[in-house]
């Protein structure tokens, strides 16, 4: 993929995998808050977790988060039945990706996970 704005540091990591953590609204929003801070990221508002429960198909059942970043954001999306996870990191600034893999991992108890930076 071509760069538009090579003049625009931005940095993006997409995390996916298979979990055996118990998982809920509190999880994930330690989870946000705690891979803000290994990250060196600054938060500037709420974290933001949705659980639309039964307006969709049972096997998308599972959560939607956000934390907002003062370098952009984070991302959470959980599959509660199959037990999978996707996260995505997009900030201004950059970060270790092997920090990020290593606390989604530690976070969800991945049994499985891959990841691409881009």
């Amino acid at each position: 993929m071509r760069d538009l704005a090579p003049d625009i540091v931005r940095q993006r990591l997409l995390i996916e995998g298979y979990f055996t953590a118990a998982v809920d609204e509190v999880s994930i929003r330690r989870f946000l808050v705690d891979l803000a801070a290994a990250l060196q990221l600054r938060t500037y508002g709420q974290t933001v977790v949705f659980a639309p429960g039964g307006m969709g198909s049972d096997r998308n059942e599972g959560y939607d988060a956000f934390v907002p970043l003062i370098d952009s954001g984070i991302s959470v999306y959980v599959w509660s039945a199959p037990r999978f996870v996707s996260v995505v990191v997009f900030t201004c600034k950059q970060f270790d990706v092997s920090t990020a893999v290593r606390v989604t991992h530690d976070s969800f108890a991945m049994t499985e996970m891959v990841h691409q930076a881009f």
